[in-house]
């Protein structure tokens, strides 16, 4: 009718069409999977928006995560000296907040998808779940690569939203906000790859 606003149905996802469990990971039954805590995406040329927030939401998530005595594996990029992401300097160590502790491995990686040339996935083997939890910087990039190539090798991702951030970019003479860049990865990972959940305390 004329003047009447129509309703909004959420779109069938390709995990719903597929059949798959939509049910969110427990921590006490997966491995956690920190990405790109680094100091570089805190300040200068990278710092994301809303990295604050998204730091102490990952740094409660990790202490969960510890208190159900799940296996921890935290992720970096190197991109080499005198880049943003050298890990030898203190801008691409990973933040005090979220800092591994002794017996929490540490991978080293150099392409958005942390599974690419590393051991990430002996690691995984090793821990002995499908379940995956994943969180980190920067929610379009090595978030999203690294849930899909969790999900491509037969890994279960659920991905923390609160506990990601990103930044605004620009396409085509268009800008795109970080949090539309933000939701849209989150949307794609839970159209097929994993699924989403809006913080910690919604993990089963």
């Amino acid at each position: 009718m004329p003047g009447t606003t129509p309703s909004i149905t959420p779109a069938t996802t390709l995990r719903e069409l597929s059949g798959f469990d939509q049910t969110p990971a427990s921590l006490a039954g997966s491995t956690l999977i920190l990405i790109d805590y680094q100091n570089t995406y805190t300040t200068g040329v990278m710092e994301l928006t809303g990295w604050e927030a998204a730091l102490d939401s990952a740094a409660g998530l990790l202490a969960r995560a510890r208190a159900a005595g799940a296996t921890v594996i935290h992720v970096v990029n190197d991109g080499g000296e005198g880049t943003p992401y050298d890990i030898r300097a203190e801008i691409g160590q990973i933040h005090p907040k979220v800092a591994p502790v002794e017996g929490e491995a540490v991978v080293v990686k150099t392409a958005p998808d942390a599974f690419v040339g590393t051991d990430l996935a002996e690691h995984l083997d090793a821990a002995g779940h499908k379940d995956v939890v994943v969180a980190g910087f920067m929610t379009h990039m090595c978030v999203a690569f690294t849930a899909a190539g969790a999900f491509l090798r037969g890994n279960r991702p659920t991905v923390v939203a609160d506990a990601c951030a990103t930044r605004p970019l620009g396409t085509v003479g268009t800008e795109v906000s970080a949090e539309q860049l933000h939701q849209g990865a989150l949307a794609t990972i839970d159209d097929l790859y994993g699924v989403v959940v809006p913080n910690a305390a919604a993990l089963s």
